[in-house]
């Protein structure tokens, strides 16, 4: 089996990375379930507990995808991102109160996309599997 490029390894890493804190936020909003229903969290457990589970199992599915080098992880690849960008905004400027940090969430989430849209080539099949047409003879 051949290896992954570097930014093809960075790009496993941050949907691993991103997979483990769903995964996380999902048992989290299960076992405090309680305590986070007491207070009134703004969204509900139960949203928080859904939504980490549905982006933990995309991950999953996407990471699986990559190691495969499956066709189409590129670009589930593309369009987790997308939604994965539009949840965290949608949650962050519809339930939670304002944070005085929204610049450099705005500056992370921006060169984050912008490294996927560059890496993402390196996903390809044909980025491992290209013939040369006057390979060297030894």
């Amino acid at each position: 089996m051949k290896k992954f490029s570097f930014r093809a390894t960075l790009l496993q890493m941050l949907v691993l990375i991103l997979t483990a804190f769903n995964l996380l936020r999902a048992w989290t909003a299960l076992a405090w379930r309680d305590t986070l229903n007491e207070f009134s969290v703004q969204p509900s457990s139960t949203i928080l507990m859904v939504s980490g589970a549905v982006w933990a199992l995309c991950g999953i599915v996407l990471l699986w995808g990559i190691w495969q080098r499956k066709a189409w992880a590129e670009k589930l690849l593309l369009g987790a991102s997308a939604g994965y960008s539009l949840w965290y905004w949608t949650e962050r400027l519809v339930w939670q109160n304002p944070h005085p940090n929204w610049l450099f969430a705005v500056i992370v989430n921006l060169a984050i996309i912008v490294f996927i849209l560059f890496s993402k080539k390196s996903l390809t099949r044909e980025a491992y599997e290209r013939n040369f047409e006057n390979p060297k003879v030894d």
